[in-house]
């Protein structure tokens, strides 16, 4: 569904990205873990054309990203970004309708309503469809956010750092909604940073360290050695009935 081929990207000389190759394969839920500044959300920018690489290739369903028109590639490819706050006032409903603008030439149609209430209804968002998104609590915010890509009808989801600023209930919320959309068949990738949230939730992981990818597959990555490397945290890992649990220990 995408695929990086040897990617570079830097900011004013500064290498974010190193040399990144790997395949998301259709329906996986691929969680990009790393320290800060390890280049997840470069990483994240990098797929959805928000920025060119400086050499080395991002495909998208067989094409260069770079082939694609913006509306061409919104109807394959939504993205959400960080959380967002201080937004133009609109309701529930037209927030998520603007996830229709790539299949609009003038102004919504019937069918852009129809597909809207539907995932709103989905989402459980239709008892809060006229309220101005303003209004609403981050993890209400962040749902309407995803259904607004939804909207898209996308094959693949890209999410910078969805669980960011929510609590708890939330936070498993959210990444409970990802894991079902990636199990009817949606390509997911989320940046996060909290490990045992992605253990629980996602398929497959990626983790940077300084813009290079270090590891790379299923749970079997996860290596006390590999986390104290990468994050400076002595860590153990515990498993219990087929869950994986890092504990810090104490800082190296």
């Amino acid at each position: 569904m995408i695929s990086l081929t040897s990617v570079h990207f830097a900011y004013n000389g500064l290498k974010v990205i190193n040399d990144v190759s790997h395949v998301f394969e259709k329906g996986s839920f691929t969680a990009i873990l790393g320290p800060n500044g390890s280049g997840k959300t470069t990483l994240i920018r990098l797929m959805n054309g928000l920025l060119k690489p400086q050499s080395g290739l991002v495909e998208v369903m067989g094409r260069r990203a770079g082939d694609y028109g913006a509306r061409e590639l919104a109807q394959q490819m939504a993205y959400v970004p960080q959380s967002q706050y201080n937004l133009f006032p609109a309701t529930v409903f037209d927030t998520v309708l603007l996830g229709r603008n790539p299949y609009v030439s003038w102004s919504p149609g019937r069918d852009d309503r129809r597909i809207t209430s539907e995932i709103l209804v989905r989402l459980g968002l239709d008892d809060i469809a006229l309220k101005d998104i303003n209004k609403l609590s981050g993890g209400q915010r962040q749902r309407v956010f995803i259904a607004r890509a939804l909207a898209q009808q996308p094959a693949l989801m890209l999410l910078d750092e969805p669980t960011a600023s929510l609590d708890l209930k939330h936070q498993h919320e959210t990444l409970h909604l990802l894991r079902e959309l990636s199990a009817g068949g949606m390509t997911v990738i989320v940046s996060i940073h909290d490990l045992n949230l992605a253990l629980k939730y996602c398929t497959s992981f990626m983790i940077l360290d300084g813009g290079r990818l270090v590891a790379e597959g299923g749970r079997e990555i996860f290596k006390e050695k590999l986390i104290e490397d990468v994050y400076k945290v002595r860590v153990k890992i515990i498993t219990e009935e087929e869950q994986i649990f890092i504990l810090p220990v104490e800082p190296v």
